[in-house]
């Protein structure tokens, strides 16, 4: 709800605060006044376009400002709070504060604005102030005028059993869409999936031909460099076997066994036992076991030297060649080529079902669609009743108004194709009198008609589809006598759920309101312009506005009696 409004220098309002309470609040002055710039305000602060010709004479901006009290998951309270806003709390509510201000330059006219102390775009006010306030005035009738808006609150009229209905119906349609969407591709993109199938059942083929062993590179890099330097590797062999065991070709050169051994004799040979020349003996002999062990080690290596030869060292490199090509293609390391493989596979497992998978995907469409048809003639049913209901309710409520011959009805008719909110178009109608056929809201109504169907339609709605604020600019204008002491009972019974703001110039209606407002006029002529302000009426002075209301002023004694009467049958 509205906490409050301040104006400064709107119109001929040169500053005033208002305090606002719930239930219904009614605005009235002399014409002239400024009580629609109470209006003009709130417009502007739900993103109206800022006109320099509404500041007041004199000065170069005008500002003003509202509080809403509002709950803390409202949508207002969400969009205000993205937008960085800071809020108070009170209570179980949210206080947020906007401001508007528009200035004159040379330029045109300069507009800025903030919310919860933050500047904001304009635009987002229109997203706040959508959900808080609904403003209904002579040229701007219709809060419910697309054929959205009627569809949410003919489904918020439904009450659960609609909204159930409507949960079910876009679950399954969303699970339709989606199935539908992955089934389309895969019969669009099949000529691209069964060439990427071949693609990778090719590359996998060839990893798994591979098979790559971990480090298998490093180990073949090392292999390598052994082969290629194999004539090194048989040279020192010989060199070193001729050296260890002497050279066949020349019998008598030294070799180190020999020499060993000559030298192990020639102790042997020595007279006497001597301990310490027996322990170098022993050694000797073990020189010598050791020498011929190592020279048949030496043997053996060079003769593996003789079996592998050039073909080993090209098999070897062929390997690694295989192993750095697959390298390049699938990863840095062997590991990141066997983890590619890995990754890809379940892709290959899922481009080679897509013909299961089509067919899987189509009997689940088909199965989604009957249980789409299902929830969607169950949803029509449910709307179709609650649509008879609001028509009757609405339909009596603009009897009460004394539209005795008006008939209020909800066209549902099958859409062009399904939605997500169901198989229906829907639209509130209206038939003013026998014989007319019935039309969209707003076409063919007076301004009065029109104003005594929104409310007829807002009092059944206020239950199932409220806005927090509702504002009515002189919505009773062309309308009098009953017809305005109904439309006062009628913005009372609104005021039980929401907040009402009424601008009316009909003393029966504003004998209704429980808050009663003042534009005060206060031309200065020899200023040359005129200053209003705002101010709360009780007890006498509320009874002298009445009467001013009713005779032209207030001083008449049967206006005065006949306020005081209106006043007493407002309260009954």
């Amino acid at each position: 709800m509205l906490d409050h409004l301040s104006i400064n220098s709107l119109g001929v309002i040169e500053e005033t605060t208002v305090e606002l309470d719930p239930g219904f609040t009614v605005v009235t002055g002399e014409t002239g006044a400024g009580k629609t710039m109470v209006v003009t305000a709130l417009n502007l602060l739900l993103g109206a376009r800022a006109d320099a010709g509404a500041i007041r004479a004199g000065d170069t901006k005008a500002t003003v400002e509202a509080g809403f009290l509002l709950s803390p998951n409202h949508p207002s309270i969400s969009a205000a709070q993205e937008a960085g806003a800071v809020l108070d709390d009170e209570g179980q509510s949210k206080h947020l504060v906007i401001t508007r201000t528009i200035s004159a330059s040379g330029s045109g006219t300069r507009s800025r604005a903030t919310a919860g102390g933050r500047g904001v775009p304009v635009a987002l006010l229109s997203q706040i102030g959508e959900q808080a306030v609904a403003i209904h005035g002579q040229s701007d009738q219709l809060r419910l005028k697309s054929l959205t808006a009627q569809r949410r609150a003919l489904d918020a009229f439904g009450g659960k059993p609609v909204t159930e209905a409507l949960a079910s119906y876009r679950e399954t349609y969303n699970q339709l869409h989606e199935v539908t969407k992955q089934l389309e591709t895969l019969i669009t993109q099949a000529q691209e999936r069964a060439l990427e199938a071949e693609n990778l059942q090719r590359s996998l083929e060839e990893i798994d031909t591979a098979n790559i062993q971990d480090n298998e590179d490093e180990e073949i890099q090392e292999r390598i460099k052994r082969l290629e330097s194999a004539e090194e590797f048989r040279n020192a062999a010989r060199l070193s076997t001729t050296a260890l065991s002497g050279d066949d070709n020349d019998l008598d050169a030294p070799s180190a066994e020999s020499l060993v051994e000559i030298a192990r004799q020639a102790i042997l040979q020595t007279p006497g036992e001597v301990e310490e020349l027996e322990e170098i003996t022993r050694r000797l002999a073990s020189v010598g076991i050791e020498l011929a062990d190592i020279t048949a080690e030496i043997s053996q290596f060079a003769s593996s030297l003789d079996e592998e030869g050039p073909l080993a060292l090209n098999q070897a490199q062929s390997r690694l060649a295989e192993l750095n090509r697959l390298k390049k293609l699938y990863g840095p390391d062997l590991a990141d080529v066997l983890a590619w493989a890995e990754q890809q596979r379940p892709r290959l497992d899922e481009l080679h079902g897509d013909t299961e998978r089509i067919e899987y995907l189509t009997e689940q469409q088909q199965e989604l669609t009957e249980q789409l048809n299902e929830h969607g003639a169950q949803l029509t049913a449910l709307r179709q009743q609650a649509g008879e209901q609001l028509g009757e309710q609405v339909t009596k409520e603009l009897h009460g108004l004394l539209m005795p011959t008006a008939q209020f009805s909800v066209a549902i008719t099958p859409a062009e194709q399904p939605g997500p909110h169901g198989f229906d178009d829907i639209a509130l109608l209206l038939q003013p009198h026998p014989g007319s056929d019935p039309r969209p809201l707003g076409k063919g109504a007076s301004g009065g008609e029109l104003s005594r169907i929104m409310l007829a339609l807002e009092v059944v709605l206020a239950d199932t589809d409220p806005v927090p604020t509702f504002i009515f600019d002189e919505i009773d204008a062309g309308v009098g006598g009953e017809a305005a002491v109904q439309i006062g009972k009628r913005l009372a019974r609104l005021a039980r759920h929401v907040q009402v703001i009424v601008v009316t110039h009909l003393p029966q209606v504003a004998a209704y309101a429980n808050k009663h407002l003042k534009v005060n006029k206060a031309p200065d002529v020899e200023a040359g312009f005129t200053t209003s302000d705002v101010s709360e009426l009780s007890g006498d002075e509320r009874v002298s506005e009445l009467a001013r209301m009713l005779a032209g002023h207030a001083d008449s004694t049967s206006a005065r009696e006949h306020a005081r009467e209106l006043l007493e049958t407002s309260t009954a």
